[in-house]
């Protein structure tokens, strides 16, 4: 899956993330974001489309649910999530 960077993961998903990449992964270097728009603190930018995550490539963002997220289709087609977070921010901008 190709990610098209719109935040949606990182805002909306119920997901364990890695507090620090440099500690070993256990109990107390994770934290669980609730899908309630709190932002994961290694999401970057402030806009559909231009997110990025500081730790995408570190060795053990590799063993991160983050990492191990997808979709059925082909690995290089565009996220599914994305493509409508994506024309829905377009929409919005042009009423």
């Amino acid at each position: 899956m190709k990610c098209l960077r719109c935040g949606y993961c990182c805002l909306k998903l119920v997901v364990p993330i890695i507090i620090d990449p440099d500690k070993e992964i256990s109990e107390e270097n994770t934290l669980v974001l609730v899908g309630d728009g709190t932002i994961c603190p290694h999401l970057r930018g402030n806009k559909p489309g231009e997110y990025s995550c500081s730790i995408h490539d570190h060795e053990k963002f590799k063993l991160t649910p983050c990492y191990a997220h997808t979709q059925i289709e082909h690995r290089d087609t565009p996220c599914r999530m994305g493509v409508y977070i994506m024309k829905s921010q377009k929409q919005d901008e042009n009423e």
